[in-house]
C-alpha cells in the first residue's frame, strides 16, 4: 500500500488487518528459518517449526527477541541476507554498552522511506512544504529517515542536522520553513528562543513532526503556542526501522501504525504473557518485511495499548496509544510503580505548573526518597503550584513525594533528548 493511499476510501477492518499479518506470518517465519542463523538457533532451541506457526495465538509460543541479544550479535550476527544485499548499516549510540548495527537491504530502505512519507502524509505535509530536518545524521537513523519520507513525498528537505541554533532560525526564517522535525527537547529551545527573540512573526511554520522521546500533552500545549504549530507525535526505534513506525493524525487519538510491515503485541512486562487489545503493556515488534536484520518478537520496553476502534480520521491502520514510558525509566518506590508520562499527566491537570521536571530518587539510611522538581508558568507562585502538584501526584497516582517546583526555564533544555529520571540508590 502506498503513501497515496492513507487519503483513500479503504475502510478499516480490524479482522482484515489480523488476517493479512497472520499470512504475512506465515511467510516470516520460513524466511527468518531459512536465511538467520541466530533465529535457526532460537527457534531449534525452542522446539519450534516454524512450519507450525499460522496464527496469532500461536506467537505466544514463540521466543523474544532482547536488545541485549542484538547486543551479544555485535557487529553483524544478526544479519539474515548474503553481504551483497546489503546497502547501508545505522546503529545505536552504545552509551550503556556496545551499539546495535543494524543492517538495510535496499527493499529495506525503500519500505523505510515509503513508511516516513505515509508519516508526513498523515501529518498533512504535502510536495508545496519545505521541511527543515533537525535530528542528527550520520550512523543515528533520525535525520536520513525524515529527508527520505521528505523526498520521497516530492516535499523540500532542509536536511540541518542537530544543534546551531543560530543557523536554525535563520534558514527557519530565511527560507520560510513550513514543517519542523525535532526532539520534543529541541522543539521547545527553538520556540523558546525564537519568542526570547521576538522572531514569532517571521516564521512561517504551521506542522511540527517531534519524537526520539516521550512527551506530555503539557509539553506538546507549550510547543505548539511557542511555534504556532500543530504538532504530531512520530515514534521509532533504530533496532526497527528508525522513525517512521507510528504517528498520531489531525484527530490526536492514538498513533496509526504500518500494519501491512509491522506486527504488534502488547505483553505483561513481568510475565511476558500476551495481553488483549486495551490492556497496557510491553510493546513487542515483529518486522514482516524486514530483510538486512527481522526481528521477531522484539521487546521495545515501551509501555503502551494497542487501541481496536475506528479512528474518525478514516484511516485504514490500527493505532496505539502514546507511549507512557519504557519499562527501565520506570521508578518503584513504596511499593509503586512510577513512569514519567503519569508526571506528564499530573503536570498537565496541575494549574500553574509548566511542562519540564526531573524525578530524583534517592536512598538514606535505608529508606528511599522521591523528589519531583518541576517548573512553574511564569509568574506563578512556587508555593501554590507545589503543593497543587503533591496533592495531585497524591491523588492520581497514590504515593506522597517531595515537590519542588522551580521558576520557568531553570531546568535545562537539550538540543538531544532531556533526561527525566535522575535514580542515586545505586550510585
Amino acid at each position: 500500500m502506498s503513501v497515496v493511499s492513507i487519503k483513500t476510501k479503504k475502510r478499516f477492518d480490524l479482522e482484515e488487518i489480523i488476517g493479512g499479518q497472520e499470512a504475512k506470518l506465515r511467510e516470516f517465519l520460513p524466511r527468518i528459518y531459512k536465511n538467520s542463523p541466530f533465529y535457526r538457533k532460537k527457534l531449534d532451541e525452542a522446539g519450534i517449526d516454524p512450519l507450525g506457526v499460522k496464527t496469532m495465538a500461536d506467537l505466544a509460543r514463540l521466543p523474544f527477541t532482547s536488545k541485549e541479544e542484538l547486543r551479544q550479535g555485535y557487529p553483524l550476527g544478526l544479519q539474515a541476507v548474503p553481504e551483497e544485499k546489503v546497502v547501508r548499516i545505522h546503529s545505536s549510540s552504545g552509551t550503556t554498552g556496545k551499539p546495535i548495527i543494524v543492517p538495510y537491504t535496499a527493499n529495506d530502505v525503500s519500505i523505510w522511506a515509503e513508511m516516513m512519507a505515509r508519516c508526513m502524509a498523515m501529518a498533512g505535509v504535502t510536495n508545496r512544504d519545505r521541511v527543515q530536518v533537525t535530528p542528527g545524521y550520520g550512523l543515528w537513523t533520525a535525520g536520513i529517515g525524515f529527508q527520505a519520507g521528505v523526498e520521497r513525498l516530492g516535499a523540500m528537505a532542509i536536511p540541518m542536522g542537530p544543534g546551531n541554533t543560530e543557523k536554525q532560525i535563520e534558514f527557519m526564517i530565511d527560507l520560510q520553513s513550513t514543517v519542523l522535525t525535532a526532539t520534543s527537547s529541541y522543539a521547545l529551545l527553538l520556540g523558546e528562543e525564537i519568542n526570547r527573540r521576538g522572531l514569532k512573526d517571521k516564521i512561517k511554520l504551521r506542522i511540527g513532526i517531534i519524537g526520539s522521546e516521550r512527551w506530555g500533552d503539557k509539553m506538546r500545549a507549550r510547543i505548539e503556542e511557542l511555534l504556532g504549530i500543530d504538532s504530531f507525535d512520530i515514534y521509532g526505534l533504530t533496532e526497527i526501522y528508525g522513525p517512521s513506525i507510528s504517528i498520531d493524525c489531525p484527530e490526536h487519538a492514538g498513533l496509526h501504525y504500518w500494519s501491512d510491515h509491522l506486527l504488534f503485541e502488547i505483553i505483561d512486562p513481568v510475565t511476558g504473557a500476551q495481553l488483549p487489545p486495551g490492556k497496557e503493556g510491553e510493546l513487542v515488534v515483529t518486522t514482516l518485511t524486514k530483510e538486512g536484520m527481522p526481528l521477531l518478537r522484539y521487546r521495545t520496553h515501551d509501555i503502551t495499548r494497542l487501541l481496536t476502534e475506528q479512528c474518525a480520521c478514516g484511516s485504514p491502520y490500527p493505532m496505539h496509544a502514546r507511549v507512557l514510558g519504557r519499562t527501565d525509566d520506570m521508578v518503584k518506590i513504596k511499593g509503586v510503580n512510577i513512569y514519567p508520562g503519569q508526571i506528564d499527566h499530573v503536570l498537565k491537570i496541575t494549574e500553574g505548573a509548566g511542562s519540564e521536571y526531573q524525578i530524583i530518587v534517592k536512598r538514606s539510611e535505608g529508606k528511599d526518597s522521591i523528589l519531583i522538581k518541576a517548573e512553574a508558568l511564569e509568574g506563578q507562585p512556587l508555593d501554590k503550584v507545589a503543593g497543587e502538584l503533591k496533592k495531585n501526584i497524591k491523588t492520581r497516582i497514590g504515593i506522597l513525594t517531595d515537590v519542588e517546583a522551580v521558576p520557568h526555564g531553570s531546568l535545562p533544555r537539550s538540543e538531544k533528548k532531556s533526561k527525566r529520571v535522575y535514580d542515586y540508590r545505586e550510585c
